[in-house]
């Protein structure tokens, strides 16, 4: 795998030659055609002239041919004596001929601009037709010149390309070199780093394109480190409540085994059974929450909510008995499917529930329905309790965190499980307060069938 650098340094190199060479090749063919318009307005030019001199009679006939050969350049021999003439009467008559002249005729045209191909060589020729002396004046001049001429000018810009392509990627390399520099730094304050060190990245300033990932690394280092807060502080929690259950059950069994009387120890039993039954939520409790908290987004599967309703109806109805407490379900009949899981579903309907059975007071009432809207289903949960008191409302979904008018041996996790896993589904949990009496939790599922 190639580095960045390696890969810019082509881009850039490519990118460049490609754009140098094309200026090169527009020049040239810009070159090629101004060379060609003014060459071919000197042969215009030069049989213009010769035709004039015959009219106005001040050249000799024989000699009129000579005046557009230039003399030999000694310094350029290869553009010397470029222009050749011919005088040809109307009826085909050679008159006469400059000595760079080809034997052969020029051209065959009856006036203006052609090329031809005379004695193995193709010339451009400018033929001028002169009617009154009956005259046909040939200038022309061969394209071989014309093209050492553009080859030339060519060749005078790809030299100075070719001998500055080597400085041009010299400059290249220290240019990418010193823009990724600030990825350097960050790599080596990251390399330096312990991995107990959560702090902010200090890898100097910036540029502006760099910024949204150095602020993106500094925010996931922040929530690492609120996660590891968060771990820490369950595993704290997570202790302390498990040591009071187990705690009490201890001392309960002491208890038992020396009781003096049945009273006493049926007495001591009980309160065992009861310890027992709230470290076996608790633990489920805390084995749920490490479960939502580690799967993945589980929105993708299409479930049904009447079927997670009544399981969970099923499931504590002899929790609710025990109470005196009644579970009414009352669902539509026809519930539209929602995004989510079974599994985590039933931990936040059942949570929930639970929560309602310890709040709700001897023959109380806790029912369950459904609402349908265009784009979610609400499935609510009433119970006919005290309800949550306001100023417990901002933390009622913190974890181990028990409001003020809570019942005794709750582990305070039950909503906040309920919260994380409707998160864990793209739904949301709402609370509010009844009119009468009690609370009512609101499970906002996000409908599958859209």
């Amino acid at each position: 795998m190639t580095s960045i650098r390696t890969r810019l340094f082509v881009i850039l190199l490519l990118a460049t030659g490609a754009i140098w060479f094309s200026a090169v090749w527009w020049i040239q063919h810009s070159t090629r055609v101004q060379v060609e318009r003014v060459l071919d307005a000197r042969l215009a030019e030069a049989a213009q002239m010769v035709s004039s001199l015959l009219s106005d009679g001040r050249v000799e006939l024989a000699s009129a041919a000579e005046a557009v050969d230039a003399p030999a350049n000694l310094t350029r021999p290869k553009y010397s004596r470029q222009l050749s003439c011919q005088i040809w009467s109307l009826d085909g008559a050679m008159i006469g001929a400059s000595g760079s002249a080809p034997a052969g005729r020029l051209a065959e045209m009856q006036g203006g601009l052609s090329e031809n191909v005379v004695d193995g060589e193709r010339w451009r020729v400018h033929t001028e037709v002169n009617e009154e002396l009956g005259l046909r004046v040939m200038v022309g001049d061969r394209l071989t010149v014309r093209e050492k001429l553009v080859a030339d000018v060519t060749r005078g810009l790809l030299v100075p390309v070719l001998a500055i392509l080597p400085v041009l990627a010299g400059l290249i390399w220290l240019s990418v070199g010193r823009g990724l520099a600030p990825l350097d730094r960050m790599a080596r304050a990251l390399t330096e780093r312990s991995a107990d060190n959560l702090e902010p990245v200090d890898a100097g300033p910036l540029p502006r394109e760099l910024r949204p990932m150095g602020t993106a690394l500094n925010a996931l280092f922040g929530r690492v480190a609120a996660a590891r807060n968060r771990e820490r502080s369950f595993s704290a929690y997570a202790a302390h409540e498990l040591k009071t259950p187990l705690s009490g059950i201890k001392t309960q069994a002491q208890i038992a085994a020396i009781a003096p009387n049945e009273e006493t120890r049926r007495r001591a039993l009980t309160q065992i059974e009861r310890g027992v039954a709230r470290t076996d939520r608790m633990v489920r409790q805390l084995l749920e929450l490490a479960a939502v908290d580690t799967v993945a987004n589980e929105s993708g599967e299409r479930l049904d909510l009447r079927d997670v309703a009544c399981s969970v109806g099923e499931t504590l109805e002899r929790v609710a008995y025990a109470k005196g407490v009644t579970i009414r379900i009352d669902l539509p009949r026809e519930i539209p499917a929602v995004s989510g899981s079974a599994v985590t579903a039933t931990m936040a309907v059942r949570n929930v529930v639970e929560n309602a059975i310890a709040a709700s007071p001897e023959n109380g009432d806790i029912r369950i329905h459904a609402a349908a809207t265009a784009d979610v289903v609400r499935l609510s949960i009433k119970d006919e309790g005290p309800g949550i008191a306001d100023t417990d409302r901002p933390r009622i979904t913190e974890r181990f965190f028990r409001g003020s008018g809570a019942p005794e041996g709750g582990s305070g996790l039950g909503l906040a499980i309920a919260e994380a896993a409707m998160t864990q589904m793209g739904g949301t949990v709402k609370f509010r307060r009844r009119r009468t009496v009690g609370e009512e939790v609101i499970l906002i599922f996000v409908r599958k069938d859209l």
